[in-house]
């Protein structure tokens, strides 16, 4: 009798544990895992939808075990504070861009210089493949999911073309961040503003032009108060905007959402730098029909520019060697894959 206590005993134990075990199991298997997501486009902006589309998706091939909320117009951080943002768990996922926090990411800091980019796609793709095989301790406090770049960054004047060197000098123009040396290498006077305020400055005669994508033609509407695009591809700058989520969240996924988030940030790569890409067709285009003129420079004028602006890579070169980084191996590699990309 004794011996038969124990046996049910015994099996009402294993039993117990059984279901606690398949409880816990069924619960990991449910869990839900919920995120928010910063960025500072405003919600129309298609890079704004492609975040949204990022969220639905990510949500849907987990089977809603991730659920990712969009805050859109720097309303959850700052743009400038979106990296830091991130660091400190205000935002789990976000993306901003490197060169609004100068010095914060050194080594990075060849992004937004004047490297002669001739699409996003180039820029995106080198920044990507700059950030695997040099792997920056700057942006280890985070998970990079993936880096992008703007479509290049030309001249653009409101009044007076420029087709050599010496047409800008004493010109205002506008230039943000990293674009001040360069700008000031050709010849120009840096004015700094954000994009928001160019339209006004340009209208006023505050400024007389400045450097940004063929993109900000439509979608700031800056065709309208510019005649002459300056197509100095020569000397294109472009901008590297990080995608991060905070380190502990991701270490908090389980392998199989992790590895799921990889695959889709591989996708997500292509179509961020088709869609800049696009962006700058349209703004061309919007440019084009309002009779704007655009002004493509020679060979050996492009040769000039790139001589005026060698000094600011110099001077990141040296900028870069004080603090023991390799500068001269991430500007070398830069350029020749730029060289041997596809225009």
């Amino acid at each position: 009798m004794k011996g038969l206590t124990r046996f049910m005993f015994i099996l009402v134990a294993t039993a117990f544990v059984l279901v606690v075990f398949v409880s816990r199991e069924s619960a990991a298997q449910q869990k839900a895992y919920t995120m928010n997501y910063a960025d500072y486009f405003p919600a129309p902006h298609k890079q704004a939808i492609l975040v949204d589309q990022w969220c639905k998706e990510i949500e849907k091939r987990t089977d809603g075990k991730v659920k990712v909320t969009p805050f859109h117009g720097a309303t959850l951080t700052p743009a400038p504070m979106i990296y830091d943002g991130v660091t400190k768990g205000i935002a789990d996922i976000g993306m901003g861009t490197l060169g609004y926090t100068r010095g914060r990411f050194p080594l990075s800091e060849f992004t937004d210089h004047p490297l002669g980019y001739p699409s996003s796609r180039v820029a995106t793709k080198l920044f990507n493949e700059y950030y695997k095989r040099f792997k920056p301790k700057e942006l280890d406090e985070v998970k990079v999911m993936y880096l992008h770049g703007i479509g290049p960054a030309l001249l653009h004047t409101a009044k007076k073309p420029v087709s050599k060197l010496e047409d800008l000098k004493g010109l205002k123009i506008r230039a943000s961040g990293l674009q001040v040396a360069p700008t000031r290498a050709l010849g120009a006077s840096p004015v700094g503003m954000p994009i928001s305020d160019v339209y006004d400055a340009l209208s006023k005669g505050v400024a007389d032009g400045g450097f940004f994508p063929y993109e900000a033609l439509d979608g700031w509407k800056l065709g309208e108060v510019i005649k002459n695009t300056t197509e100095s591809y020569p000397t294109a700058m472009s901008s590297g905007l990080f995608v991060v989520m905070n380190k502990k969240k991701w270490e908090s996924l389980p392998p199989d959402i992790q590895k799921i988030i990889d695959q889709l940030n591989e996708e997500w790569v292509e179509k961020v730098a088709k869609t800049w890409d696009d962006i700058d067709k349209e703004g061309k285009d919007f440019s084009l029909k309002l009779g704007n003129k655009t002004i493509p420079l020679p060979n050996q004028e492009g040769e000039r520019w790139k001589k005026a602006v060698q000094p600011v890579l110099d001077d990141y070169v040296k900028m870069t060697k004080e603090q023991g980084l390799p500068g001269d191996e991430v500007l070398k590699f830069a350029l020749d894959y730029i060289k041997k990309s596809p225009r």
